[in-house]
């Protein structure tokens, strides 16, 4: 089930990336203009933070294996679709359907560990090896996407994705049981929540993402980030009504819960944007090609991967904040680090140092921050929790990249050369540096010092009722019939 989780993990964290590289071959072999080109990147982002509410409330209503099959299912659909696409709207269309798939996939597969995971040490593990392919995924997708569009064609950056996909399905129907009828929740689903909160976030990631098009302060964008803050106030309030809401305000009360999301909306932001603009820099200044700027990235992967088994050793049986503040810390010196790029640098001055420092560092962040995200939760709500987290995560990242993209479009101006770019560049990563920084502070006032006992727990509330009757009754063969 572990494998299954993160193998499904690692395709969605690879798509969000594997794309990017191969633009320039996907527009002149359909014929994109450059507004519809941007569609390949913006729709699946859409579509993903948009439903990841829904996908993760949906798992606790109808089944958790349910929705991970689904999901993974409707995702390799789509990236058949995409691989064979001829004109530019199928291409489109397969990428929005992808994001809806991986809306299902991701939180299903989340809440799927935190709710067979239950005890401290085995649990801290099984989330570290989902982050940890979820970092490898991100990463590995810049070298993945060049390699692929240099050496295959650009359609092996979607059709790469069926193997995989066929290897997660193939593991989750060989360990993961189908959960009985009378197990899922029946409750009248919260249609109206659905309808706001799926609108309200994707109005958001739209207005976000349109803004290096529409700029910040243009018309329609804020009419478009008014209209996503009036849809979420309402969903705040027609949740705090329903019987059976697709988001428990209550849940938000938890410091774990709020100041965990806080956080990795904070570091995500931090960890996109520093993927963007390393690439520009690798690309544009350096003049690296797809092939070169995606082993560039490798060195992140390695460093990713042995942050997150320190991570996993030294919170197996100590609060989430022990990684979480070091981490965090670690990964803003690397991205201050990265701010010190130089037009006339290189890979071995400039970009392999603080490559390995912020990747350790983010590694040590993100396997705790899914811990702390569901610690307490129960287990019928592990889908609501996990949802959050993901969504936390994908709008941290979508407004981090068109926040600072922008502060450096600005600070570049119209100018085109090394110099001028790499300045921008810098910028943004100091930014980023700052809200690495800005997480750490959060993990060290918002997040409770200790983990209360069996809080790491998300085992079935439902049960206890019943262990506490079946003690009592063998109590009361024991002594007679007297209680004690």
């Amino acid at each position: 089930m572990l494998a299954a989780a993160a193998v499904a993990q690692f395709v969605v964290a690879l798509d969000m990336a594997v794309v990017n590289v191969a633009l320039p071959a996907v527009r002149t072999a359909l014929g994109f203009d450059a507004l519809g080109l941007s569609w390949v990147v913006h729709v699946y982002a859409l579509t993903f933070g948009g439903f990841l509410l829904l996908g993760g409330r949906a798992c606790d209503m109808y089944g958790r294996r349910r929705l991970f099959v689904a999901g993974l299912v409707v995702f390799g659909i789509c990236s058949l679709a995409g691989g064979l696409a001829q004109e530019p709207w199928q291409l489109v269309a397969a990428r929005a359907g992808q994001g809806l798939g991986a809306a299902a996939t991701a939180p299903a597969a989340l809440a799927l560990l935190t709710t067979t995971f239950t005890d401290g040490p085995r649990r801290v593990r099984a989330l570290g090896v989902w982050s940890g392919m979820n970092a490898v995924g991100g990463a590995l997708g810049v070298l993945v996407g060049g390699v692929l569009t240099q050496y295959a064609g650009w359609r092996w950056v979607m059709l790469i994705n069926l193997p995989i996909v066929a290897t997660a399905l193939v593991l989750v129907h060989a360990a993961v049981p189908a959960e009985p009828r009378q197990a899922t929740r029946r409750e009248r689903p919260d249609a109206l929540g659905a309808v706001l909160a799926t609108g309200g976030t994707g109005l958001l990631v739209f207005g976000v993402v349109r803004t290096d098009v529409q700029g910040w302060a243009s018309t329609e964008t804020l009419m478009t980030l008014g209209g996503a803050a009036l849809l979420l106030v309402a969903f705040g309030l027609v949740e705090s009504r329903v019987p059976a809401p697709l988001l428990r305000l209550g849940l938000l009360r938890s410091r774990w819960v709020a100041g965990a999301n806080l956080l990795v909306f904070l570091a995500a932001a931090g960890q996109f944007t520093a993927f963007y603009f390393i690439s520009l820099y690798l690309q544009q200044v350096l003049g690296l090609g797809a092939a070169a700027t995606g082993a560039a990235f490798l060195p992140f992967s390695v460093g990713s991967v042995a942050g997150t088994v320190v991570a996993t050793r030294i919170t197996a049986n100590r609060s989430p904040r022990v990684a979480l503040v070091p981490g965090a810390l670690l990964a803003a010196v690397g991205l201050a680090w990265f701010a010190r790029i130089s037009p006339h640098g290189g890979f071995l001055t400039d970009v392999l140092g603080p490559s390995l420092l912020t990747s350790v560092g983010i590694g040590l962040v993100f396997a705790p921050a899914a811990a702390a995200a569901t610690t307490g939760v129960r287990a019928d709500e592990a889908g609501m929790a996990s949802g959050l987290f993901n969504s936390a995560r994908q709008l941290g990242g979508c407004i981090g990249v068109a926040t600072l993209a922008t502060i450096a479009a600005h600070h570049t101006g119209t100018a085109t050369d090394p110099g001028a770019l790499n300045g921008g560049y810098a910028l943004g990563l100091a930014v980023s540096a700052a809200l690495l920084l800005l997480s750490a502070v959060v993990a060290i006032c918002v997040l409770p010092r200790r983990r209360r006992s069996g809080a790491g727990s998300s085992a079935p509330q439902s049960a206890t009722p019943v262990v506490h009757a079946k003690r009592a009754k063998h109590a009361k063969q024991r002594t007679g019939g007297k209680s004690s």
